[in-house]
């Protein structure tokens, strides 16, 4: 079957001659066939990833207009504006696959609001909202390597797509033929009818203003003299932080001049993820050289950030999702209280495999945090049920292990530019105290335990990666190990059973004893498996080693 699609393609006069040119390159390889034909790219509640290229298990113009088409068959059951926003990053063809999603839903009588350059995740989810859209499409694959993009479909609430609608789009994409089943005019035309309109100054001054307004202490900044180097990581944040960072009054900012623009090879950083070393190496190197209080960086979508602090020796310390996670909320909660701002009966949101540090700095303040399945839309979910309420405010912080964080309702998001501001006016606040973030963090430690935390990956590649997953997943639910690491498993929580509160997940928690935990979850966009370690000691390095152990423990129980 894959063999006939590959020569359906191969037949076709596809617009695109690298496709054309690809096709004749895997002539007579089965084993590149079937990789780009015996499967397409399924769309879920993240909408589509992969690999650039010519197939139907590939991101291409043909699958694209495959998915705008599905997406735009559902919009028509929707009623409201029958009005679409659209957003892209700096990845190869981006602007090209934001264009024919345009043209396809400009055909299907859909409106469109375009951004005339690239634009972050949270300029996305805002627009959608601005407008009062029906759905939003934002063109990237966020941090995989260059060889990626994705294509991420929002609901009307700004927040990525609900798995009903999901459903519903996919559905109507499987009857829609990938090379010739969707409608579609030029971008021009659809232009000069006024179906397509680009996304307004006012809705972009708007964002900044609702990005600045969510400062705990307005103005500190301005005279805190504040020193920082920032690299967009070739991406999409550029404007809109140094806008905003700009705009609340630190100037002195240092960009990374090899990762300043938007370049989808990115040269420097193969694996654009503010999370690993790698990807910040050219940032810190800087960062020694000028002396600078913080080192920033975004990834391409920038709605994450990556954050290393400078450390009274000279050197610089990369800060962990929780760590900074968990810092914003201790200042955040510190500072509404202070200035008469926090609202009554708080929450705040995280995700299941975050610190649970965060639930006790938390309930220090009086405020209830809610933990939420693994994915900012389950954040964003609580948001909405708050607004639904008519109590919105209530909402004072989010985050998620993986760099996402977010303080306000604005956008339905993580947000790397409402970051940003946030971490460089704490940094601010302490240093008036004369003390460092690592100084805040180690505070924490002090005062409720050195919680500690790890992430480990286990790659299952190839077309058995999938099977090899659910096969290791369907051994630990039967079989579950009494001891891992040496500690002994207390408990079990399936988040795929019933009576945890929370909607069905593939995700396994090994509650140990000693207050250690070990999580597994199969990643919803690569082929991993992510294993999660949490570990509570009176010192770090006394939690770390318990993490050390049971990441070998983990290594071993995946075979991996």
């Amino acid at each position: 079957m894959y063999l006939d699609e590959y020569k359906r393609w191969s037949q076709a006069q596809l617009e695109d001659p690298a496709l054309t040119k690809e096709l004749a390159q895997i002539a007579g390889d089965d084993d590149q066939i079937k990789e780009r034909f015996a499967v397409a790219l399924k769309f879920g509640t993240a909408g589509l990833r992969g690999v650039l290229g010519a197939g139907t298990n590939r991101m291409n113009i043909y699958v694209v207009r495959q998915a705008t088409q599905g997406l735009a068959n559902w919009v028509k059951t929707q009623g409201g504006n029958q009005l679409v926003a659209i957003s892209y990053d700096s990845r190869i063809n981006s602007d090209v696959f934001a264009k024919e999603a345009a043209k396809v839903l400009a055909a299907n009588g859909i409106k469109v609001r375009i951004y005339d350059a690239l634009m972050p995740v949270p300029a996305l989810s805002f627009a959608t909202r601005y407008y009062g859209a029906n759905a939003g499409i934002m063109i990237t694959a966020s941090h995989n390597p260059a060889k990626y993009n994705g294509y991420k479909a929002y609901g009307p609430d700004g927040c990525q797509m609900t798995d009903d609608a999901a459903a519903v789009v996919y559905a109507e994409i499987q009857k829609t033929d990938v090379l010739a089943g969707a409608k579609l005019v030029s971008f021009e035309e659809g232009l000069a009818s006024g179906m397509i309109q680009y996304v307004e100054d006012a809705c972009k001054e708007a964002l900044y203003d609702a990005i600045k307004a969510r400062s705990v202490r307005p103005g500190l900044c301005k005279t805190a003299g504040l020193k920082l180097v920032y690299s967009p990581l070739n991406g999409s944040g550029l404007v809109p932080v140094t806008r905003v960072l700009h705009d609340i009054g630190i100037t002195d900012i240092t960009i990374v001049p090899e990762q300043q623009y938007p370049d989808g090879n990115f040269p420097t950083c193969p694996y654009p993820n503010p999370e690993i070393f790698e990807a910040l190496r050219l940032g810190l190197e800087l960062a020694k050289k000028s002396g600078a209080d913080l080192m920033l960086a975004t990834d391409p979508d920038a709605d994450r950030v990556g954050i290393a602090i400078k450390c009274p020796d000279g050197s610089y310390e990369l800060v962990s999702g929780n760590e900074v996670g968990v810092l914003l909320l201790d200042y955040i909660c510190q500072g509404r209280i202070e200035n008469g701002t926090m609202p009554k009966n708080p929450v705040a949101v995280k995700s299941i495999v975050s610190t649970p540090l965060a639930d006790a700095v938390a309930k220090s303040y009086g405020v209830e945090m809610r933990n939420v399945l693994t994915g900012f839309k389950w954040i964003g979910d609580q948001i909405a049920r708050l607004e639904k309420a008519g109590k919105v405010d209530r909402f004072i912080f989010g985050f998620e292990e993986s760099y996402g964080y977010l303080s306000g309702a604005h956008v339905r998001d993580k947000d790397a530019v409402n970051a940003t501001l946030l971490v460089c006016e704490a940094a601010a606040w302490y240093a008036k105290q004369g003390m460092t973030l690592l100084d805040a963090i180690n505070r924490l430690y002090a005062e409720f335990g050195c919680y500690r935390n790890a992430l480990h990956s286990f790659a299952f590649e190839g077309e058995s990666g999938m099977h090899t997953m659910d096969a290791i997943m369907k051994q630990l639910r039967e079989t579950p190990p009494q001891s891992i690491g040496g500690m002994a498993v207390e408990s079990v929580v399936d988040y795929n059973a019933e009576g945890t509160g929370l909607p069905k997940a593939n995700v396994l928690e090994f509650r140990l004893a000693g207050g250690a935990k070990l999580m597994v979850r199969p990643s919803g966009t690569e082929p991993k498996i992510k294993v999660y370690l949490s570990a509570v000691a009176p010192t770090e390095e006394a939690a770390d080693a318990i993490n050390e152990t049971l990441g070998k423990a983990a290594a071993a129980l995946l075979k991996a």
